[in-house]
């Protein structure tokens, strides 16, 4: 059988390309055209398109813009695609919690196809027994408290060989780029825990070149790719945003295969001393009669996860932090006189300090308001319509939360531009948490998709914001007189120009070794 060859008249070809475009275009010449009922306020945008070009390069603060305009529930045409967006706290609590299971969902996007291995992870995977069961793994073997607690060793030794290097760099005269340094060590971190190998020796090129892969991941998959919003475009990739993911996945697929073959290899030793890492622990899964099967695509989807968002998003919250107290002497002062009055000079920080350094901790979650690692939360979906404060929000609907919105809003947050941790010792404020029950502070999201890694989050950020501020003085390079606090928006919100400091150190020198 042979196919009729394609069509090549100039007018044929004319003529269908219009009508796809008014076909495209239909839902934007009534925005209530197609349920007949009230849609929540707000824009048509343009044919074909709608709202995707007046979101701008900065979608976190274009929405904002648009939420100032239509409200904090606005539902916009993007492509072919109907999406709600939530930028205040209480429009947050009845989207994530009281319509929590019903947009618990991920809608298929086509730039997370290829890192997520087909959805197969546990971030990207639709609510269901699978993603239950991906959760409850990384929550029970690395993720929960009891997890968090029995890894503190390897913390303790990855942020000692920090002190060190960061040490040396002092005694050389060389500046330390805070984020190199932080990724390194959380790399490090990362590796010993999943897959029980130190994943770099040293910080140089070649953490360097891992941070600018995850950095990549993490920019491609939240730019708004117009191929997630008309799938039918997909094809032509209009941004080059899934080639480049491709290209990025391929190289970090080579590393994680080549991490879980050299795990295999020396798995009888691991087992016979009785030390299972995470991944021991998943494959010992499928030698259980009964049980579900995890994938060897399932587990490196789940240490894709655990590498992306357990390095980069963490030493972005630390970054800013070191960003906004140079910035403000007076309050890295403070948070030193605390550390100084807590634990002294002659030793280092222990996690343990922590709870005993209230103003550390405003500091990081004035950090995670002001600064949080992502802007926007990952796109939830429901497959149900609904109805919210008296508007129908039709099926197959996504769902944004702002969450750099919410930490800015001005309804919820007194003089919400000013990085003062002040504000979280007294007041209504003093009882804010960010672990998703406050909706006015949800920097790890909220209700069912709330980020898994939370509560290693916290302790990452804590511990190494704490262990830098207490061992060293930080100061700009010379010739330097600002810190640049540009920001580049993706998945994640990193500095666009990374922290580079000059230290000092502050501590006995017994307490670096």
């Amino acid at each position: 059988m042979q196919l009729a060859p394609l069509c090549t008249d100039p007018f044929v070809i004319s003529c269908t390309f219009v009508c796809l475009l008014l076909l495209l275009a239909l839902p934007y010449l009534n925005p209530n055209s197609v349920t007949g009922r009230r849609l929540p306020p707000g824009t048509r945008g343009v044919p074909v398109l709608g709202a995707l070009p007046l979101v701008g390069p900065a979608p976190h603060s274009g929405l904002a813009a648009l939420a100032r305009k239509y409200g904090p529930v606005m539902y916009l045409r993007m492509g072919t695609c109907g999406v709600v967006v939530a930028s205040s706290p209480s429009a947050a609590r009845t989207f994530l919690k009281a319509l929590d299971e019903r947009f618990a969902n991920r809608p298929v996007m086509a730039s997370a196809e290829d890192m997520s291995y087909g959805c197969q992870n546990m971030v990207f995977a639709n609510y269901g027994p699978k993603w239950k069961l991906l959760r409850k793994l990384s929550s029970v073997h690395l993720l929960g408290a009891r997890g968090v607690a029995d890894w503190a060793s390897v913390r303790r030794d990855e942020a000692g060989r920090a002190l060190r290097a960061i040490l040396e760099a002092a005694e050389a005269g060389r500046p330390v780029v805070v984020p190199e340094m932080l990724v390194c060590a959380l790399a490090n971190i990362v590796g010993r825990i999943t897959v029980s190998k130190r994943v770099f020796d040293t910080q140089g090129d070649e953490s360097n070149t891992y941070k600018e892969m995850i950095k990549t991941l993490l920019t491609g998959t939240g730019l708004f790719n117009i191929s997630d919003f008309v799938p039918a475009l997909s094809w032509l990739d209009l941004q080059g945003v899934q080639a480049k993911l491709l290209r990025i996945h391929i190289q970090f697929d080579g590393l994680v295969t080549k991490w879980l073959a050299e795990h295999t290899a020396t798995s009888e030793g691991r087992v016979r001393e009785g030390r299972l890492d995470f991944v021991d622990k998943l494959r010992a899964i499928n030698d259980d009669e009964g049980a579900e099967t995890i994938t060897e695509v399932n587990i490196k989807g789940l240490i894709t996860d655990m590498f992306t968002a357990g390095t980069d998003t963490s030493s972005i919250i630390v970054e800013w932090a070191m960003a906004e107290m140079i910035k403000s002497p007076s309050i890295m002062a403070r948070a030193q006189e605390e550390m100084d009055r807590v634990i002294g000079r002659d030793r280092r920080l222990e996690e343990s300090d922590i709870a005993n350094l209230p103003y550390l901790q405003a500091i990081c979650k004035e950090a995670m308001r002001l600064h949080p690692p992502t802007p926007l939360s990952l796109p939830h979906f429901s497959f149900e319509e609904c109805e919210v404060d008296g508007h129908h929000v039709p099926a197959n609907t996504r769902l944004i939360i702002n969450i750099w919105a919410i930490g800015r809003d001005p309804a919820a947050w007194e003089d919400p531009l000013e990085f003062r941790p002040e504000r979280f010792l007294s007041g209504p404020a003093a009882k804010i948490d960010p672990v998703g029950n406050n909706f006015e502070l949800i920097p790890f999201g909220a209700g069912r998709r709330i980020c898994a890694g939370m509560l290693a989050g916290m302790v990452f950020v804590q511990y190494f914001l704490g262990m830098l501020v207490h061992a060293f003085e930080w100061r700009l390079p010379d010739g330097e007189d600002k810190v640049d606090m540009a920001e580049t928006f993706g998945l994640a919100l990193p500095k666009t120009v990374p922290l580079k400091a000059v230290v000092k150190p502050r501590l006995v020198p017994a307490a670096y070794t």
